[in-house]
């Protein structure tokens, strides 16, 4: 592995009444007539009602370097739907067959429901339809979706899966880890034995992994590499907020005030990194290593606290440009990327 290079810059900032109090969670597009468009998740003013925790945007790029946002929202939550009446984020998107494009999403209901995998369907990318039902979920919640085509036509799903104590959801969350669930049709999905990758292995993964893609081998017989980013636990002794999107007690007033709440809980102690683990099957994963991290509180930098929630493009031969949510030492949340390979 080798340590990835910042792109100077964001990508991705606040500028408007829809994305203003908070952006993260990006997803990369490659489009067939060339260029970018990038997804992401955010909150402001514009929001479409006041319990409404975030929904997904879009920003247009030639290059992947300078974008452009578009107008409107991507998709957003559904108060009639009740595991998606919060929040939808972390987007995933993936070109069928039949040239449509289809989105797979984390998808928030109140916090004393689990989380659970939804998608849509569009055949712009700009306007999308809600496909029925749910795509995945487990009895702790699942989230952070990275879909990945597979040869065989069909593809897989990671994902993280949150675990409870006797408390269920209400209480403290145990574990944060990787599993994978397996489709032929892209609707259905099967979970696949075992775990991919299991958190707290490390002192900087004391807390949990938010996000994992996996880049399938560039040549027969090549290695996989799953690229991850995981949290650090605040210092023994410290105090930290709870989460308003863990806040089962106060669900509602707390979500009027959510990018503040986040952003402060975020600013309490906490750290996140971006990882990288190889697999020669894409199931089995090896010891991970850094290859990105901010310098840490106190300090400058547009990643200094938070590197995180990272969506991978190819550029080249064995090279990668890698997009992430930032967070800086003064709660400023934006879209930063780098460069690298593997």
């Amino acid at each position: 592995m080798v340590k990835w290079q910042r792109d100077p810059g964001a990508r991705i900032q606040a500028s408007r009444d829809l994305d203003s109090l908070k952006l993260q969670a990006p997803c990369i597009v490659a489009l067939p007539e060339g260029g970018y468009r990038l997804f992401y998740t955010a909150v402001g003013p514009a929001k479409p009602f006041p319990e409404c925790q975030g929904y997904i945007l879009s920003a247009r790029s030639g290059d992947g370097v300078n974008f452009q946002t578009e107008p409107g929202i991507r998709i957003a939550p559904r108060l009639e739907i009740p595991h998606m009446n919060r929040r939808v984020l972390a987007p995933s998107v993936v070109r069928l067959a039949d040239g449509r494009w289809r989105m797979y999403f984390e998808s928030r209901g109140p916090a004393s429901t689990p989380t659970v995998i939804a998608s849509a369907i569009s055949q712009d990318m700009l306007s999308w339809t809600l496909e029925d039902g749910i795509r995945f979920a487990t009895a702790g919640g699942v989230g952070g979706p990275r879909y990945l085509p597979l040869p065989d036509g069909g593809g897989r799903l990671y994902i993280f899966e949150s675990a409870y104590g006797p408390e269920g959801l209400t209480g403290k969350r145990i574990s944060m880890s990787v599993i994978s669930a397996s489709t032929k049709d892209g609707l259905n999905f099967v979970r696949d034995p075992g775990v991919r990758m299991k958190d707290r292995q490390g002192k900087y993964d004391s807390i949990g992994i938010t996000a994992a893609e996996v880049l399938p081998p560039e040549t027969p017989g090549g290695r996989w590499t799953m690229i991850f980013s995981a949290w650090q636990d605040i210092e023994p002794g410290q105090m930290a907020p709870v989460h308003p999107s863990n806040n089962a007690a106060d669900d509602k007033s707390a979500s009027r005030n959510f990018a503040a709440a986040s952003i402060a809980t975020d600013l309490a102690g906490y750290r996140s990194r971006i990882f990288a683990a190889d697999s020669a099957d894409g199931l089995e994963f090896g010891a991970s290593e850094c290859i990105l991290e901010g310098a840490g509180y106190g300090t400058d930098g547009i990643d200094a606290i938070h590197a995180e929630d990272m969506s991978v493009v190819r550029i080249g031969s064995n090279r990668y440009r890698m997009y992430y949510a930032a967070c800086d030492r003064h709660g400023k949340v934006r879209i930063a990327s780098a460069v690298g390979g593997r």
